[in-house]
């Protein structure tokens, strides 16, 4: 059986997460979105059954297709709901349209079963800004939140071996207050899941002197020390693109346009280091002998570096839990979001998150009143 990563969790449970009973977490699966199709999807849920006897599964999308997959998988039995929905959003429909004429397909379904309280937690491999459209209409923004974003866990030198950054796709979009709410969600993720007293945060920019960047980053840089004191976090100032990976900084905030072409870039990066490698040590019989007394530390790389393992971006800011799988996930990487979605279910981070962002909102407007004050605007 492959290996579903342990991603880490916040340390505490049972929040009055709707969807839970005790020792029973429903997940919401989109079955119909991903590239590789519902059979990915369900050999992930058996993946994630294996695993974990809590899981519990609404899947949603066309039962004629999914009713044989199911039936082939005794594991599932009496663990997963099959819920109809004949109707698919694909990878070119538009959020536009999807947010009028979405009702009736398995991405809609699936939030939807959030929505009403049967599942603590949505997973969909599918179009990302229709995920995103349909989660707002449905889920509805948190108080205060003007932009929610997509958070990824990036593999980086720090000691627990992740980095948070966001966002990573949600909006090309990011002025300065989204910036510093981005900043307040992603210290909240990161103290919760990383189990980091006070996360290092800091802003992607060109360079880190501070003179460097657009309007609405030196904006944002001025005014985050006074939401880092609320929302009990450090600021480090303005990072670059080396340091999404290193020790130096444990949250990464930045607009979604540049996040997601770094998400792709390190990803892409990533599977071509594995395949020059292979190819480096099949080259020759020398070689190949080299590769078997190295196997094991190779096989631990391989492991370090494979994007299906930390598989799942965050949707933070919604009234629910969200978690976008990669759409060209495989079982691996449909079980690690999944992984990921039960954790998130666990902790009840989405009212810990909704408590700080309220704090930081507040503390946000005071900060802007007295920006204005200074610069003899209205008070």
């Amino acid at each position: 059986m492959s290996e579903i990563p342990e991603y880490p969790v916040d340390e505490l449970a049972g929040n009055g997460v709707s969807g839970q009973v005790p020792g029973r977490f429903v997940i919401s699966v989109d079955a119909m979105g991903g590239d590789r199709g519902p059979a990915a999807v369900v050999a992930g849920l058996v993946l994630s059954a294996d695993e974990n006897s809590e899981v519990h599964f609404i899947l949603h999308g066309d039962e004629a297709v999914l009713g044989p997959l199911l039936a082939r998988q005794p594991a599932l039995a009496g663990r997963c709901e099959l819920r109809h929905a004949p109707r698919i959003v694909t990878m070119e429909d538009k959020p536009s349209q999807v947010m009028r004429h979405g009702q009736g397909t398995s991405m809609w379904s699936c939030i939807e079963s959030v929505n009403s309280g049967e599942a603590t937690v949505a997973v969909s491999c599918g179009n990302t800004g229709a995920l995103m459209a349909i989660s707002m209409i449905r889920l509805r923004k948190l108080p205060g939140v003007n932009r929610p974003a997509i958070a990824c866990l990036w593999p980086s030198r720090n000691a627990g071996g992740f980095n948070v950054m966001l966002d990573v796709g949600a909006d090309v979009k990011g002025e300065a207050e989204d910036l510093m709410q981005f900043a307040t969600m992603g210290a909240s993720y990161a103290r919760n899941g990383l189990h980091l007293k006070r996360p290092r945060v800091g802003l992607l920019n060109v360079g880190t002197e501070a003179h460097k960047g657009r309007a609405e980053l030196k904006a944002a840089y001025d005014m985050m020390p006074a939401i880092a004191e609320v929302g009990d976090f450090e600021f480090v100032g303005f990072v670059e693109g080396g340091d999404i990976p290193s020790d130096r900084v444990d949250v990464i905030v930045t607009d979604g346009f540049t996040g997601n072409i770094a998400l792709k870039t390190g990803e892409g990066t990533a599977r071509m280091i594995a395949e020059l490698l292979r190819e480096t040590l099949g080259g020759s019989l020398l070689s190949k002998i080299g590769a078997l007394f190295s196997l094991g530390a190779l096989r631990r790389l391989q492991k370090r570096i494979d994007p299906r393992r930390v598989n799942g971006g965050v949707f933070l800011g919604l009234n629910g839990t969200v978690v976008k799988s990669h759409g060209s996930a495989d079982a691996t990487g449909v079980a690690a979001a999944i992984r990921l979605a039960f954790d998130l279910a666990k902790t009840g981070f989405s009212a810990r998150l909704a408590a700080r962002l309220a704090s930081a909102s507040l503390a946000g407007q005071q900060t802007a009143a007295k920006t204005d004050s200074n610069n003899g605007g209205p008070t």
